[in-house]
């Protein structure tokens, strides 16, 4: 199994079923959430939405609620009903609720409390888990917190160490890397800061809320023209070398030389 999606991942309430089609050909993928997007009384017309949605399930990652409450179990008999095999778990903190799932379903653990951040190495080394995600609000909320940003919109202390925790755990087993959505909405500036950030240092992927968000989100992941030229013209410069060498001014290894295989990854080359 293998994360295959991204860079941009559409959030999408599974009771708007009219919005389905729409996100799926807005984004990269879209996430039919059964969680946090609906309200208690309308997931059970959610479920019955996801049953019926007529779209490509290869593109579409559902998100069930907590492992251990009463929808859970439900958003499970759903899914038993449709033919898609991705799924989010909402606020992911014991592994062994993972094997809820049989061999069919690819898994994404959201780590979003407190117990879920520090779980994260143990979801991660879970043989349906592709990949992680982190998500701020619920984090801080879990901690009695009342904001994961500061004054000037930087994400606080404790949000980037489980953003940076989720990271290095899914990359030590493996698996993808998922940042978080960001929830100012008028804030593109940030969210490209941000998803450039998240390119930089090693995420997959970036979800949103928004579809004006996916196009900034797939900027920033693609390489500018600049780094794409390096990159190409280091690795083949590599080919004529052995082991470190000098390369405009800089010295090259093999760390180096796998920076510019991801940037080329990136690139689509």
């Amino acid at each position: 199994m293998a994360f295959e999606f991204g860079p941009a991942l559409l959030f999408c309430p599974a009771d708007r079923p009219e919005r389905f089609a729409k996100a799926l050909g807005r984004a990269d993928a879209v996430i039919l959430d059964l969680e946090d997007a609906v309200a208690p009384a309308d997931k059970e017309t959610a479920r019955r939405n996801l049953v019926e949605a007529a779209v490509p399930a290869e593109r579409v990652i559902v998100r069930v609620n907590a492992p251990g409450t009463s929808d859970f179990a439900s958003d499970l008999a759903a899914l038993a009903e449709t033919d898609f095999r991705t799924v989010m778990v909402a606020k992911a903190e014991d592994p062994a609720a993972l094997d809820a799932f049989d061999e069919r379903f690819s898994l994404i653990t959201l780590c979003e409390t407190a117990r879920g951040v520090a779980a994260a190495d143990r979801l991660a080394a879970h043989d349906r888990v592709v990949a992680l995600m982190w998500g701020a609000e619920d984090l801080v909320a879990s901690l009695g917190g009342t904001s994961s940003r500061d004054p000037g919109g930087r994400y606080r202390d404790v949000a980037r160490y489980a953003r940076a925790r989720v990271l290095v755990e899914a990359g030590a087993h493996g698996k993808a890397a998922i940042d978080a959505v960001h929830i100012d909405l008028d804030d593109a500036d940030g969210l490209a800061r941000e998803a450039v950030d998240a390119a930089a240092s090693g995420f997959l992927a970036t979800a949103c809320i928004h579809p004006n968000q996916v196009p900034v989100i797939r900027k920033a992941y693609r390489p500018d023209a600049a780094t794409e030229s390096w990159a190409r013209a280091v690795l083949a410069a590599a080919d004529g070398e052995r082991g470190v060498f000098r390369f405009r001014g800089q010295m090259v290894d093999e760390p180096v030389l796998r920076h510019a295989r991801s940037v080329m990854a990136r690139a689509g080359s």
